[in-house]
């Protein structure tokens, strides 16, 4: 089969596109003929290396986090999937593998696709999703009619997470660009920041829960707009000791995220408030459970007008690399 694949850590993008084996799975995995997979950051980062203390690879590695296709074959144990399933995941992180035509998964990180949704509607949800989940219910911890604020939402996570949240109880704020506004409010959110005709920190206050998307630069400005009591769950920001330990990462490790987060936890902790740092993982129960509130609120991701192949696996992190996108970025890899 044809895959993608890094042969080392390099800030360049240089992929190299091969021909290898079809993955063999175990008895706790399906077989999966990808039909389109989702060009994501993480794909960048993963290349690139930043992410190696959290996930270090084995050279080579092919990439792709996010996926949909068709059951090709499940192991001996495997009981909710069956040949001919149309199914989506956000790959396990050890095992990433999308730009690919097949990829071993997991049981437990997939999940059968929302129904009447195309496999390139499918492919762009996953990560975006199970993000906002993850964030809003295991680091928030939120309570309904409560105020959320998601800093840097007007792109493709925005458009999942917003109608998410809602359908979870929360009232949502977004900032962004101008050009997402309508659109934005049209998904449910009750109030849109344009970031260019007036500052958030400005306007905002007692904010209840924050989700973070544009880092470290704007920590003392959306944790001035946090209420005392409240949390913020950082998605670009540094790894603190919660998340360590969280994690299990051997003691070097631990040692090194608490030294990195310290300065943010103790701001945090000055204030009568709290900082977490989340760094997404694959849950096909959850994912299963986003699948009922997609269909249910007909929440469609945005993707972008450009469609890539395997063959030009380059020009897609090149133009993600970029940036100024409207939206999720697609490999079109079964047709």
């Amino acid at each position: 089969m044809k895959a993608v694949q890094i042969e080392g850590y390099s800030r360049q993008i240089k992929t190299v596109l091969k021909d290898i084996d079809i993955p063999e799975i175990n008895d706790d995995e399906i077989l999966v003929k990808v039909k389109v997979a989702a060009v994501n950051p993480l794909d960048l980062l993963v290349m690139q290396g930043s992410i190696r203390l959290i996930q270090d690879y084995k050279m080579p590695v092919t990439l792709g986090s996010e996926c949909a296709g068709v059951v090709e074959s499940v192991g001996k144990n495997v009981h909710n999937f069956k040949s001919g399933d149309k199914v989506y995941a956000r790959l396990p992180q050890p095992h990433p593998g999308a730009f690919a035509e097949y990829v071993s998964i997991n049981q437990s990180a997939a999940a059968k696709m929302p129904k009447n949704y195309s496999f390139k509607e499918a492919a762009a949800i996953p990560l975006a999703a199970l993000t906002a989940y993850q964030a809003i219910t295991e680091e928030l911890n939120v309570e309904t009619n409560k105020n959320l604020l998601i800093t840097g939402g007007s792109g493709s996570f925005g458009y999942i997470a917003v109608p998410v949240a809602k359908a979870l109880g929360l009232n949502v704020i977004v900032t962004g660009n101008s050009r997402a506004k309508e659109n934005i409010l049209s998904l449910g959110a009750a109030r849109y920041i344009d970031y260019k005709k007036e500052n958030y920190y400005d306007v905002l206050a007692n904010i209840d829960y924050i989700i973070d998307t544009l880092g470290n630069k704007e920590f003392n400005h959306s944790l001035s707009v946090l209420k005392k009591g409240g949390t913020i769950v950082s998605l670009k920001g540094v790894p603190n000791k919660e998340f360590a330990v969280k994690n299990n990462f051997p003691f070097l490790k631990r040692l090194l995220f608490t030294l990195a987060g310290k300065k943010y936890d103790k701001e945090a902790e000055k204030q009568d408030k709290k900082y977490k740092f989340l760094f997404v993982r694959a849950d096909g129960s959850q994912l299963k459970k986003i699948t009922k509130i997609i269909e249910d609120n007909n929440i469609k991701p945005l993707i972008d007008e450009h469609t890539f192949s395997l063959d030009n696996i380059d020009d897609a992190l090149n133009l993600l690399a970029k940036g100024n996108i409207n939206g999720k970025i697609i490999v079109e890899i079964d047709k």
